[in-house]
């Protein structure tokens, strides 16, 4: 399966999402990790003589360390640094195939990693875990190459190094479907999840409130349809049937697209995609984009005959498929009642059995993954010493090279097994010890290369959905205004928004927030004390403040239960809600010491500490940094994604029409001086 043409197109929506990604990060950073921000990063990066920026960038390899110690920069200024060289990076990954090396990539990630090493609780997101292996794996399927004008040229260990990136697809998928069985979820196990999912996830999109009013049994449907495309579907990764490939990067696209349409997920959704297109080959992109190609047949093909192998792929396809649905139908009970006109199901297993199954299932998962990365290493030796156009000398180089990256294929997917193996513990006995020592090395200086995955592992808000709504007031009994936040449902009237790929990262957090107490949360006490003084960076994060001229004396949390309102109520609004009998924080003041007291000694502040000990910046780069953030700085975040995203494409679009055009002309001139030379011969 050759994927030249894949792996283009990978590296492509890659450094789309690395531009979402810091682009959505870099216009939040005030609010968040600024010196009036609700995580000041300096406070992680205090003055120490004993140790020096290098020595503290080994103990931990962010460029931040660096960045702060060597070109005097504040922590601030750092991160908004390296905010724009990653999207500037990641703008020419999308105009240039020259820039999509692995340099580039390994800049990328690096970028993104010093960030995330410092963002805390706003960056705990799967998420940023996932883009950040995602594009670990980019730095070895992207070519190596210093010369960034000239093309790179495929490798023989390309289709190894793009396994990596199938088996990470098939981590994330399976993953997610197992844990919400092992979850022991009464939603999940009783099949009506969905039928809590669309109001209760942290940000619907308009389309959310429409499917949440589908009928129960379509809903019930639904989630057995999670079932099987998130753990029946991703064995068909591996298969050597291409149409079976094919019909599990559908659904697998086609699953994605629907919690897209339903819920803000950011660039989460965008990435998995973008991991999908691991189960296609270049005959498919060639005929989707018009691009030569020239097909190779495969080791079938040149045994029997094209047709015969057809015929033969399509059969097996059939009967797998129907294998595949019978048993999801005996599983599940699925049946049509036609009194009632409507499609039971329900679980047809016990969780005792679940788990039984699971513990035979594993230790499967692991030998398909090894056998198919060990096929597809023989295939790239194969290819650099028998296929290769090279002479004796260059064959046995690519013969050196593929193994090389065959032993760091390995190498991850070894590492790989440890974070899989959680979902059942004795598969970790079958992993070789020198990966467990690997993985755990990696882990000491907290680098995310592997990591464990499960979306969705329980149904939250089964009795409303939980949400704070902040308020303020100049008197303790009357007179309370509510904060409207951008994203997070508030006004019951307002429409659901849609934001996505952008990450409004505070409104996600204030959704975990309200799943449990303000106790626990640090940063959402500083964010009522930051409101309490008006502070312009953290009110950016905001929609509405009730206050701009003067901040009010006082403010309070409530606690509310919200619900999508019925085709059968008569109402405008998208949301009803309930408030409950208990405050989730009482009524504090500017001149509560104790609050100003918890922040220092929770979170290492108060009202205000002034970032002391970064210089002041007047070099080049900070003047610069400084600048375009007084540009940016108050640009809205989905226009800024959309427009920068955009103007990449129109670039791209008018390239290749002025290529197609000079292609046209040149042709033009070659047929004109062949009909001249023809007419001289004739003279």
């Amino acid at each position: 399966m050759e994927q030249a043409y894949v792996r283009q197109i990978f590296l492509w929506s890659l450094g789309a999402i690395y531009l979402f990604a810091f682009l959505s990060l870099y216009v939040q950073i005030p609010g968040l990790y600024g010196t009036d921000g609700l995580l000041p990063v300096f406070r992680l990066m205090p003055f120490d003589s004993r140790f020096s920026a290098w020595d503290r960038f080994l103990q931990k390899p962010s460029l931040l360390f660096l960045i702060r110690g060597y070109m005097g920069m504040s922590a601030e200024s750092g991160l908004d640094l390296l905010c724009l060289l990653g999207a500037a990076l990641a703008f020419g990954t999308l105009l240039f195939e020259t820039m999509r090396s692995s340099l580039v990539y390994l800049c990328l990630w690096w970028f993104y990693y010093s960030i995330y090493y410092f963002g805390q609780t706003f960056m705990w997101f799967q998420w940023d875990i996932l883009l950040l292996e995602t594009g670990f794996l980019a730095i070895l399927v992207a070519p190596f190459s210093l010369k960034f004008w000239q093309k790179p040229s495929s490798q023989h260990h390309d289709g190894v190094m793009m396994w990596l990136v199938k088996w990470l697809l098939f981590r994330l998928m399976f993953a997610s479907g197992i844990v919400k069985l092992t979850s022991q979820c009464p939603t999940w196990w009783s099949l009506t999840a969905l039928d809590y999912h669309y109001e209760t996830q942290c940000i619907p999109t308009p389309l959310a409130w429409y499917a949440h009013q589908l009928p129960g049994w379509f809903q019930k449907l639904s989630v057995v349809g999670t079932y099987f495309i998130e753990i029946a579907v991703p064995f068909l990764f591996f298969v050597p049937v291409r149409p079976l490939r094919l019909i599990a990067f559908y659904l697998q696209v086609f699953f994605q697209l629907c919690i897209i349409l339903t819920g803000n997920y950011n660039f989460f959704n965008l990435n998995t995609i973008a991991l999908c297109f691991s189960l296609l080959d270049d005959r498919y992109i060639s005929k989707a984009f018009g691009w030569k190609h020239e097909e190779k047949d495969s080791v079938f093909e040149r045994l029997f005959s094209k047709k015969l192998c057809k015929i033969a792929s399509r059969l097996v396809t059939i009967i797998v498929l129907i294998i595949m649905l019978g048993y999801t139908v005996r599983y599940f009970n699925i049946y049509i009642d036609f009194d009632s006109k409507t499609i039971v199901s329900s679980i047809g297993f016990s969780l005792k059995g679940f788990t039984a199954a699971l513990h035979d299932v594993m230790p499967y998962t692991v030998y398909i993954g090894l056998v198919s990365l060990g096929i597809e290493i023989l295939k790239a030796i194969y290819r650099s010493l028998v296929r290769s156009d090279e002479n004796v000398f260059g064959r046995i180089f690519s013969f050196v090279l593929t193994v090389f990256w065959s032993g760091v294929a390995v190498t991850m997917f070894g590492m790989s097994l440890i974070p899989f193996s959680v979902l059942d513990y004795s598969t970790k006995d079958i992993v070789w010890p020198v990966f467990h020592r690997l993985h755990d090395n990696m882990q000491g200086y907290h680098l995310s290369l592997v990591n464990s995955y499960g979306l969705f592992r329980r149904m939250t808000g089964v009795e409303g959905r939980p949400e704070i709504v902040i308020e303020g007031s100049n008197e303790v009994d009357s007179g309370w205004k509510a904060y409207e936040f951008l994203y997070k449902p508030g006004d019951p009237s307002e429409t659901p928004p849609i934001v996505a790929p952008h990450q409004p990262r505070l409104d996600w957090q204030m959704w975990f927030a309200a799943l449990g107490e303000y106790k626990n949360n640090p940063w959402f006490v500083n964010l009522l004390w930051r409101l309490l003084h008006n502070r312009k960076s953290v009110l950016s994060l905001l929609e509405k403040n009730p206050f701009p001229d003067k901040p009010p004396i006082f403010i309070r949390a409530k606690f509310y239960r919200y619900h999508f309102t019925g085709w059968n109520e008569e109402t405008e609004n998208w949301w009803r809600r309930e408030e409950d009998k208990d405050l989730y924080m009482s009524p504090i003041a500017k001149n509560v010491s104790i609050v100003r007291e918890y922040l220092l000694n929770s979170i290492g502040m108060h009202y205000r500490i002034p970032d002391d000990d970064a210089p002041l910046e007047r070099d080049f780069v900070s003047v610069t940094v400084r600048a375009i953030r007084s540009y940016l700085g108050e640009a809205p975040p989905m226009p800024l994604l959309m427009s920068v995203f955009t103007t990449a494409v129109l670039l791209i679009s008018t390239r290749k029409i002025g290529e197609s055009v000079r292609r046209e002309r040149k042709m033009k001139k070659e047929s004109n001086d062949g009909n001249k030379k023809t007419e001289k011969k004739r003279r």
